[in-house]
């Protein structure tokens, strides 16, 4: 119900770089911040998350066998946001339906701002049906986390992928949706033309129709510093995945890792960052991982 066609992928890219050496006051006062969700005092190293976020992939395993049990859970330990990891790729057999889910939701204090659809939900027969959904769950953005594997090998494939997010960014902002893009590692290396593919999105991309949501952990495995993007793409980076690696280059729990979140979330503004989730693609113990990670963050000032 939660694996998406990025499943493979994540797992393959995982292994690989293993094998490699294995971020409130008055309203406005949330304007000038540019709605980042800071809380007072703003004073140099009193930023906070506000509003930490899991993305529900770390739990996949657990929505399966207890869906309503598993948010319950998330809620307890203090996330206020998740992001649906696939559950649209699953319509129209959607378990529990869209409905029933935002009941749940709504029942355990959270919201969903985001969630993740595979490429080929991008498609003119599929994509409203989508959309509906999102807005049944609340859905601010709906996000792809990687495209078919064969236009992923050269330029102009990334440039047609980037066309086709154009489209349906367009199609989704007429539902008050914005449509995004997550990274893995290979969006970092370079075509056999020298180009980047994350280059070509942000290049090919309408800035209005299509945001970024950078996953810092594959980032930080791909050797990019997220900071230089932040300032070269200003407020192109309205979500972003929490993951952290460790010194065996593997995932860990956030704030375990080699990671130094302080002076990427100081950059949270410059970034446009609105939305903070916490990811773990292999978690031995997937609610111990999440709590661990939240009460990490919850306690970072940068």
């Amino acid at each position: 119900m939660f694996s998406t066609d990025a499943d493979a992928r994540r797992s393959q890219l995982f292994g690989r770089k293993m094998d490699r050496r294995t971020f409130i006051g008055t309203a406005t006062a949330a304007a000038l911040m540019r709605r980042i969700s800071f809380s007072q005092p703003q004073a140099e190293g009193e930023h906070r998350i506000e509003k930490i976020g899991l993305e529900l992939y770390t739990v996949r395993d657990l929505l399966k066998k207890d869906f309503e049990g598993t948010l319950a859970q998330v809620a307890k330990i203090g996330y206020r946001e998740v992001e649906f990891a696939g559950y649209i790729n699953d319509m129209p057999h959607l378990n529990p339906p869209p409905k029933r889910a935002r009941e749940i939701l709504d029942a355990n204090g959270l919201s969903a701002p985001a969630c993740h659809v595979s490429y080929g939900i991008l498609s003119a027969d599929k994509w409203p049906k989508a959309l509906e959904i999102s807005e049944t769950l609340g859905h601010k953005y709906i996000v792809n986390p990687s495209i078919d594997r064969a236009l992923g090998k050269t330029s102009d494939g990334w440039k047609k992928a980037a066309e086709k997010f154009n489209w349906a960014g367009k199609e989704s902002e007429r539902s008050g949706i914005q449509f995004g893009y997550h990274n893995h590692v290979e969006e970092f290396e370079a075509l056999p033309d020298g180009k980047l593919p994350y280059d070509i999105l942000l290049s090919e991309c309408d800035p209005k129709l299509v945001k970024m949501e950078m996953d810092l952990g594959w980032a930080h495995e791909a050797g990019i510093d997220p900071i230089k993007y932040f300032a070269k793409y200003p407020g192109r980076f309205p979500l972003v995945h929490v993951k952290d690696f460790d010194k065996n280059r593997m995932i860990t729990d956030v704030g375990s890792g080699e990671i130094d979140w302080k002076p990427i979330f100081a950059k949270s503004e410059l970034a446009g960052i609105k939305h903070y989730f916490v990811e773990h693609d292999q978690p031995v113990m997937p609610m111990e991982t999440a709590r661990k990670s939240y009460e990490y963050l919850e306690k970072l000032r940068f």
